[in-house]
């Protein structure tokens, strides 16, 4: 189950010159507690700064009421910019149009959580809970005590994944649409106007967020741009959707082919892949849901890639530049 305990934000006063912070890229302390992010930073576009935070047992999230009289209130800890040249999905002009919907399956996002002995204010010891991002180089003791396969604990697959679909044209064009679903059966949705954190510790501790808090919200706090929403994948899918997964197995199809054949028909219908974003299994994980299964490539291709090409021949059957 996701754990219940709630966060406690650590304040950063009297903070200094921001031209001495701009660029400063913290990642995790050797006690493996993630760190939250600065919405201060996050407001200038792509430079993430962080700052500590630490989950603690039977505490209250700190939404800063002592200092309503700072002229420079800050905005929700667990937020995050919105891409400036990204359409969202419930104004893009395009909303009635077909989309493409990626759905990156077997993802393997799991939380881990220690207690940990701390010193209070107050000179006494504590117990902390702290959480982490599994993840097959920093935690291979960790792993082997709970059983799993070490190699198979990828996250940073989905961070590539969303990194390539996120910044496509045709996702700037409000015309597709990412869930995850880890290994846990965990579903998340991503919206399309969302700015992932461009390095892995930073994407880590906003997945332990998101995990714990179950959404995260933008800057404004009008729109969620990360949440967990309830199974199945296919209550969230298009009726007159078109359902595709990925086999090795599977005869190569070459896509500027097989796109415009798929989408050349009078009925207008969106195209749902399912690609697999673990580092290796059996490829069924979908094919209760699926209409075809195919090959796009006579080599074995990363989830990164796969993604890729996908939205480039979909772009350029939709004339997307």
């Amino acid at each position: 189950m996701l754990p219940t305990e709630l966060i406690e934000q650590q304040q950063n006063q009297n903070k200094g010159d921001d031209d001495d912070d701009d660029d400063s890229l913290e990642g995790f302390d050797d006690d493996e507690s993630f760190r939250g992010i600065d919405d201060d930073d996050l407001s200038v576009g792509e430079t993430y700064s962080v700052n500590q935070t630490t989950i603690k047992s039977n505490t209250q999230f700190n939404n800063n009421n002592n200092n309503n009289n700072n002229n420079n209130n800050r905005s929700n800890p667990l937020s995050l910019p919105i891409q400036p040249n990204s359409s969202s999905s419930s104004s893009s002009p395009n909303s009635n149009s077909s989309k493409l919907i990626v759905v990156l399956m077997q993802s393997c996002l799991e939380n881990h959580v220690q207690t940990v002995n701390s010193n209070s204010n107050r000179g006494r010891k504590t117990k902390e809970l702290k959480y982490t991002l599994l993840n097959c180089d920093d935690h291979q003791n960790i792993l082997a005590k709970m059983g799993k396969d070490i190699a198979a604990t990828r996250p940073d697959i989905t961070h590539q994944c969303l990194l390539t679909l996120l910044d496509s044209p045709i996702n700037r064009a409000g015309r597709l649409q990412v869930y995850i679903q880890t290994t846990r059966g965990v579903l998340i949705d991503i919206h399309p106007s969302v700015r992932i954190p461009r390095t892995f510790k930073r994407f880590s501790g906003l997945m332990v967020q998101l995990l714990h808090q179950l959404s995260i919200k933008s800057i404004t706090g009008k729109e969620k741009l990360l949440r967990v929403i309830k199974n199945p994948i296919t209550d969230h899918l298009p009726v007159n959707s078109y359902k595709i997964t990925l086999s090795s197995d599977s005869k190569p199809v070459k896509l500027s082919h097989y796109i415009p054949d798929l989408l050349s028909s009078d009925v207008q219908r969106d195209l749902v892949i399912f690609v697999g974003a673990m580092a290796h299994g059996p490829d069924d994980f979908a094919d209760h849901m699926i209409d075809e299964k195919i090959s796009i490539s006579n080599y074995n291709l990363s989830a990164s890639v796969a993604c890729g090409k996908f939205c480039y021949a979909v772009e350029d059957h939709w004339n997307i530049v």
